[in-house]
């Protein structure tokens, strides 16, 4: 990155200055270098100077000059200047930007990508819903959050894992069986009194008639918790067979699909609980047995076994997290929506708890969507228990548009998703303006190869003649963008890959609608056709990472 570059060139004129004592700390401190908001004043500043006053007992002025004296012979330097009270403003030449365009042509698809993570093993835990219903649109945003976070942190170099925990065991099952039966009683012509709270939607009247088409009266004569326990698991399997095919039409598929019920069945919830116990972090009061999450700053103790012996969530939750650390795991990131923000600083103190570091533990909350058509709310769910099922956004509006458009704000903003708007095909839709840039240059391609205007190969190209500020401006974006994707990935902040192609794309469509890249004089136009294949191969990178096609035609 030219970040780096630029700072390992700043260490070098430090050592300068302190081998001919124009400075005398010897101690390189951490280097800063922000990008200025205003470009006039030049590619990169640093308030280094300002930094190391103290240490060297000199004014920041002082130790600038010093450091601008050093920096004098740097050949990719065009102009370094001192400002206010002692920052560093750096120009690059030109020349450096137009090597960015040669990198991203020799590197192609693998463009952004670094080592940053030095394959520290990352798992990524999203969606992870009851198996009781279908997936709805909150449950998509959180969805595109996780597989999008996977996708930047493995771009950074980190080894990833994607996993979804099936909440298989506990009361809901019981209440997803009892809802079952309930239905399939109907089926076979016995009247019933319906709970509120068993599970209303048309999808368990659905089940409960493929039950009975296929069966017929066979669940009739069955004592009720058996036929609960046989419902429930058959309900279960059938609605998690729906969630793998929606996620898939999303694009999102998993390394694991994780059982809560399996941490029972091999005796790891009962094991951890022996764990904690053994660290003295439990104890039992009114028959129940409490984790001491107060002595690691939460607001109250937290209940892992209830007084009628029942095992709590929390409960199953730290068995589940002691299983992935003891796969070798260093990182684990839990994508939850918002509503578990209380849940957050007990599980950190479980794993403090355990001796390992809160930190290894990141939670994304992802806040919540509120679905719009023209800019008019629209219902999200009804008493009956009907709601807006992803799938069903998924239909209307397609994959890439959900996908970008759940990306368009940080997972912890609320965030208005107007389906009208989804679907248009302008610039008002910031899905397809992006797209439209990538498929804009292929057009330019293909009037290219009819014209006889082939694509430079790399060196091929004079460079030279990008002279416009918008062509630099558009070299220098395209240098932005592995540091974009490390500061999604160390962030976990996908949305920043959302607004970097955003700003992508309204240079360039500023850029084309200004200027001829296919032009009367050849050397303008190979230069300017190596550039805007450059901004080809970001667009179409960046879209990848986040799950979006990156359209030829449009």
């Amino acid at each position: 990155m030219i970040k780096d570059r630029l700072r390992w060139q700043i260490a070098d004129a430090l050592q300068t200055c302190f081998k001919n004592k124009t400075l005398h700390s010897c101690t390189v401190p951490e280097i800063q270098i922000e990008v200025p908001g205003n470009p006039e004043h030049g590619d990169f500043a640093s308030n280094l100077a300002m930094t190391m006053a103290r240490a060297e007992r000199k004014s920041p002025r002082q130790i600038a000059e010093a450091l601008v004296t050093a920096l004098d012979d740097c050949d990719f330097l065009s102009k370094v200047e001192i400002a206010g009270p002692g920052f560093i403003n750096f120009t690059l030449t030109a020349a450096v930007w137009h090597q960015v365009l040669d990198e991203i042509t020799a590197k192609g698809e693998k463009y952004g990508f670094s080592q940053i993570g030095q394959g520290r093993k990352v798992q990524v835990e999203f969606v992870s819903a009851n198996p009781t219903g279908p997936l709805h649109i909150g449950h998509g945003r959180g969805a595109v959050t996780g597989d999008a976070v996977a996708a930047v942190m493995q771009a950074a170099g980190y080894d990833v894992q994607r996993e979804y925990y099936i909440n298989d065991a506990g009361n809901q099952m019981r209440t997803l069986g009892l809802s079952l039966l309930l239905r399939y009683r109907e089926m076979c012509g016995q009247p019933v009194a319906f709970p509120e709270d068993c599970y209303q939607g048309d999808y368990i009247i659905s089940l409960a008639k493929e039950v009975h088409e296929a069966e017929g009266t066979r669940y009739m004569g069955l004592e009720e918790d058996a036929a609960i326990k046989i419902l429930g698991q058959l309900g279960s399997d059938r609605i998690l067979v729906g969630i793998r095919e929606d996620l898939k039409a999303f694009g999102i598929t998993f390394d694991q699909w994780f059982s809560e019920q399996g941490l029972f069945d091999r005796g790891e919830v009962a094991a951890g609980l022996e764990l904690l116990a053994e660290k003295g972090l439990t104890y039992d009061k009114d028959g129940a047995t409490w984790f001491r999450t107060t002595d690691f700053g939460d607001d109250k103790d937290r209940v892992l076994v209830r007084s009628n012996g029942d095992t709590t969530y929390f409960a199953s939750d730290v068995a589940y997290h002691l299983e992935k650390f003891g796969r070798g795991l260093e990182t684990l990131i839990d994508v939850w929506g918002a509503d578990h923000h209380g849940y957050v600083q007990r599980m950190k103190a479980v794993i403090k708890g355990i001796g390992r570091n809160p930190d290894d533990l990141q939670v994304i909350l992802v806040q919540l969507v509120s679905l719009l058509r023209e800019g008019e709310p629209v219902a999200m769910s009804t008493r009956s228990g009907e709601f807006i099922t992803l799938r069903e956004v998924i239909d209307e509006v397609g994959k890439d548009a959900s996908r970008f458009l759940f990306l368009l704000r940080r997972a912890d903003s609320p965030l208005d998703f107007d389906l009208e708007l989804a679907k248009r095909q302008s610039n008002d839709n910031p899905v397809y303006y992006v797209q439209y840039a990538h498929a804009r240059v292929c057009s330019i391609n293909r009037n290219a190869l009819e014209q006889g205007v082939v694509l430079p190969k790399p060196d091929a190209a004079d460079l030279s003649c990008l002279i416009l500020p918008e062509e630099l401006s558009l070299a220098k974006q395209l240098a932005r963008y592995p540091e974009t994707i490390v500061g999604a990935a160390q962030n976990h902040e996908p949305h920043r890959v959302v607004y970097y192609l955003q700003e992508l794309a309204s240079q360039f469509h500023s850029y084309y609608n200004r200027q001829r890249v296919l032009e009367d004089d050849s050397a303008t136009t190979q230069a300017r056709l190596y550039l805007v294949n450059g901004i080809r191969i970001v667009l179409a990178n960046a879209l990848n990472l986040l799950g979006v096609d990156a359209p030829e035609r449009m």
